[in-house]
């Protein structure tokens, strides 16, 4: 919907709209109970003894129908309770086991067998999860997102669509003979989502191998390649040789960001690599080259073009010069990932639009973009159940709100009920009432951090929201951040408040007025070295208990320390490896607690800022286990 045509989120449900919201979702609720009920997981679980003897009652309840899905619909009130992975788990990991029978899989969450098993990215847990994932009839807001993803330009334009389509294990389901009645690739939501909506079940992969889909610049073969580093560059040499590209589309702005920084290194061999028609062999691409060398073409007046722009990443505006069709970027930058809209916005400049792919998690497609020049405002969607947990309220299922009872302004964690058989599951996001779509009443709402990842020190207990927010407002000291994460810098005794953040320095100093005027370089001297005393300020003025932590010597001030650039980009290609995670969805955590990982990002630091602590250790990577 173009910009003029977005209404504003209207403050309260109109009497009409209320009953409207009322009517679709306890419809969609009653769908969802009476599809659901008879599951292994409803059936056999401890969590849901009162809603099966809530349903015994119903069975034997002669009422007409309509009586009858108002008691169904108030045995879920009353007897649902709120659910965590924790139950959720014993019954996805019997997907996993080594010879998945069907008998002990089919009908577990939701009738029949999932599609695939998606896997967390692990960003604020040390473990994954696993979440099934069933196929459903068309038209739901998986097919909105696909649209979305690979749009249909009036010009001819091109997408360069930056999707995985590995997956970390492939399961076999099988029958009492032994024989194989279904596959089941356990990897990202992402790359199962593309699978489910497209048709490229794992069987088919052979001969998906062999296309491009319509409209994009990379054929599929691209995205089998598992190397981090080797997948964006592939992804970025196939766009950099097309002069038709209108939109980017990598799922994450960090990911644009990484996939952009290699193009910088790359940039002179890129060129020669489109000049001679010859494919690079970058680690881990061997097995696509016969799918992709018949697809690469020498282009020597494109490479030409490309060094009349130059390598001029320092300039305003540079990608838009790269691609002149240039429109839109997509990238989720909500939340604590919003530090990356600048750096992106540099690179595009004023006039191509940055705009998110919705609001997702592993567990379910949440949300649609309500304002596409907004990147964080969504429309809660309408497929599944969601209902709201005011966050100031006893974390009980008698505090549940339902859609048309939030108000404006309140912060809620979300609940959901899904199609893929997960009930009142707390999703461990927080999000704040915008107010309600004015067409059709749903809630249209702003994220605003993951409930309950926060750190504890000295008696405070800082949110993801506190963290971010306090980081970001010392830009003007450190110069614009690309991203950080915090961990506690137990160097000394008392512990503090430790932040790794890597900075942009090629952009020095920034303007908030003129977000792509570059005014001087990064600061190094005085300014930086105040860093850590605004910070201070800013988490006593959030978070009241952290003044009182100092007050009593519980913790000391907090730190600032820089890392070399680029270490974010290659803590994802490490993750990604480590884990034999697919290259869509990896994040850097707010909070790092993994030890492995610690270590490993110790090694990037390159200087702290203001008055640095001594380590009692010649090892700036010293850490330990305490949380």
């Amino acid at each position: 919907m173009p910009r003029s045509r977005i209404p504003e989120p209207i403050r309260v449900l109109s009497p009409e709209l209320f009953e409207r919201v009322k009517e679709r979702t306890e419809g969609t609720l009653l769908d969802l109970i009476k599809k659901n009920k008879d599951t292994r997981y409803v059936t056999e679980s401890p969590v849901f003894d009162g809603f099966r003897s809530a349903l015994e009652h119903l069975r034997k309840d002669r009422g007409d129908d309509e009586v009858r899905d108002g008691m169904l619909l108030e045995s879920y009130r009353s007897a649902i309770p709120l659910t965590t992975y924790d139950s959720y788990e014993p019954f996805v990991k019997r997907f996993l086991e080594r010879n998945c029978q069907e008998d002990n899989v089919r009908d577990m969450f939701s009738p029949g067998l999932p599609y695939f098993v998606a896997v967390s990215s692990s960003t604020t847990s040390t473990k994954p999860k696993y979440f099934a994932k069933y196929k459903h009839p068309p038209g739901g807001s998986y097919e909105t997102v696909d649209r979305s993803a690979n749009p249909v330009s009036d010009n001819g334009g091109k997408n360069c669509i930056v999707y995985s389509l590995n997956y970390r294990q492939l399961v076999s389901v099988l029958n009492r003979d032994g024989d194989a009645v279904k596959k089941l690739p356990v990897t990202l939501m992402s790359s199962g989502s593309i699978r489910m909506q497209n048709g490229i079940d794992v069987e088919k992969d052979a001969w998906a191998l062999q296309y491009t889909a319509p409209r994009a610049t990379s054929p599929i073969a691209v995205s089998f390649i598992s190397k981090y580093r080797s997948f964006l560059l592939m992804h970025a040499l196939f766009a950099l040789a097309d002069t038709k590209v209108e939109t980017i589309n990598t799922l994450f702005g960090t990911i644009f960001i990484d996939m952009i920084r290699y193009v910088e290194e790359e940039w002179d061999n890129l060129l020669k690599y489109i000049e001679t028609g010859e494919l690079p062999d970058w680690e881990g691409t061997d097995h696509v080259r016969q799918w992709l060398v018949p697809k690469f073409h020498a282009a020597p007046e494109r490479a030409a073009e490309l060094r009349a722009v130059g390598r001029a990443a320092q300039e305003p505006g540079w990608l838009a010069r790269v691609w002149p069709m240039l429109k839109v970027v997509i990238g989720i930058a909500s939340g604590v990932y919003a530090a990356v809209i600048p750096k992106m916005r540099h690179y595009v400049g004023p006039d191509v639009q940055l705009r998110s792919l919705g609001f997702t998690a592993s567990e379910a497609y949440i949300g649609t973009v309500y304002d596409p020049e907004n990147l964080n405002l969504y429309k809660v969607a309408s497929d599944d159940v969601v209902e709201y947990l005011d966050v100031s309220k006893e974390e009980v299922a008698a505090n549940l709100l339902a859609p048309w009872q939030v108000q404006r302004g309140g912060k809620y964690e979300v609940v959901l009920t899904n199609r893929d058989g997960m009930w009142r599951y707390r999703l461990g996001d927080v999000i704040e009432i915008e107010g309600f779509d004015p067409n059709d009443g749903a809630p249209v709402v702003r994220y605003v951090e993951r409930r309950n990842v926060a750190l504890r020190l000295g008696g405070a207990m800082l949110s993801e929201e506190h963290l971010a927010k306090a980081i970001l407002a010392v830009q003007d000291k450190l110069g614009p951040l690309i991203e950080f994460t915090v961990v506690i810098d137990d160097r000394n005794i008392t512990r503090r408040v430790g932040y790794l953040v890597e900075t942009q320095r090629e952009l020095g100093a920034f303007s908030f007025a003129h977000p792509v005027t570059i005014i001087t370089q990064l600061n190094k001297g005085p300014e930086a070295d105040e860093a850590p005393d605004k910070l201070l300020h800013e988490l006593c003025r959030l978070n009241p208990q952290f003044k009182s932590g100092l007050d009593t010597e519980e913790m000391k001030p907090p730190t600032i320390r820089i890392l070399k650039p680029g270490t974010f980009a290659e803590y994802r290609r490490w993750r990604i490896e480590v884990t034999n995670s697919g290259s869509g969805q990896m994040k850097v955590p707010v909070v790092m607690w993994d030890h492995g990982a610690r270590e490993w990002i110790y090694k990037r630091i390159d200087r702290e800022v203001g008055r640095p602590v001594l380590a009692k250790s010649e090892n700036p990577g010293q850490v330990t286990n305490s949380r």
